[in-house]
């Protein structure tokens, strides 16, 4: 079967996506075992400290002109929503269990088109909404009718949810005239900036038996986001938004695996729908995206 340049630039953007979504089910795992040792502040500053250890030999071969960008503002944006992101789902993370609070997060998907609109004026392509009905559909499910033991940690999921959303979106915007090297630079950089605060304000010594799993997670969360902006090169905001909710079925996997957590009947059909919103999207690619 030949396979046309537009689909091997789909499918290459998609398994890019995948692979990252997978990463961070990995990492947020890790991440709820070392959040009972060090609070989350040490988590996201070691995160971001490490990851912006590993992009500055890259932004330093690069020069001054490595550093130049026209687009401080969205830099600065991207750096907040993300950084927002991780703090509130490591904080969600240490109440509710992992596959709950990756569905919420996951839930940024639906939040994309809302972004697009009110940032931009734009409208997402018919194609992208089945997907985002039929994931929206197993979010329902798994968090069950009448939202019963729905708590403030669940609210935090639903806020990092909207971070991730405005993170892909200002990522998507930024590949469109900045490296990925500056792109990676100015996000590490934002995020210790806006994490160091936080850290020293809730400084307590980390213990040596929760570094190999920090270590871990800087490394990691490092290649999720060199593969995560290297996405953004093939495909669009609204296209990868639905591959996100395939971290519902790796952390529900991991949360039996680790913490022996099997979800219900109900659960199984919402991360189902789960699933099938993420393949949509393989079966009916999205119209491109134009710009007024």
């Amino acid at each position: 079967m030949i396979i046309s340049a537009p689909q091997k630039q789909l499918l290459t953007g998609l398994s890019l996506s995948l692979i990252t979504v997978f990463l961070s089910s990995t990492v947020a795992a890790v991440g709820k075992h070392v959040s009972q040792e060090v609070h989350v502040s040490a988590i996201v500053m070691v995160q971001y400290g490490l990851s912006f250890l590993f992009a500055l030999p890259a932004i330093l071969r690069s020069g001054r002109a490595g550093l130049v960008t026209t687009r401080p503002g969205l830099h600065l944006i991207r750096g907040i929503s993300g950084c927002a992101c991780f703090y509130l789902f490591y904080l969600a993370l240490t109440h509710i269990a992992l596959v709950e609070a990756t569905l919420l997060r996951a839930s940024a998907p639906l939040m994309v088109p809302l972004v697009l609109l009110l940032w931009f004026k734009q409208r997402v392509s018919r194609h992208a909404w089945p997907p985002l009905v039929v994931g929206f559909v197993g979010v329902i499910l798994v968090l069950k009718p009448g939202f019963a033991g729905f708590s403030l940690w669940h609210v935090l999921a639903l806020l990092s949810a909207l971070g991730l959303a405005v993170s892909m979106v200002s990522t998507r915007e930024l590949m469109q005239g900045e490296p990925q090297n500056r792109i990676l630079f100015y996000y590490f950089l934002i995020s210790v900036i806006v994490s160091l605060p936080f850290f020293l304000f809730n400084y307590q010594p980390i213990p040596r038996t929760a570094w190999l799993g920090l270590l871990y997670m800087g490394v990691v969360i490092y290649l999720g986001f060199v593969l995560y902006t290297l996405a953004y090169r093939y495909i669009s905001a609204s296209v990868s938004a639905p591959i996100s909710y395939f971290a519902v079925v790796f952390s529900g996997l991991l949360d039996w695996l680790i913490w022996d957590h099997i979800p219900d009947q109900l659960t199984l059909v919402g991360i189902l729908c789960v699933v099938i919103g993420g393949v949509l999207v393989l079966r009916n690619p999205p119209e491109p995206e134009h710009r007024a």
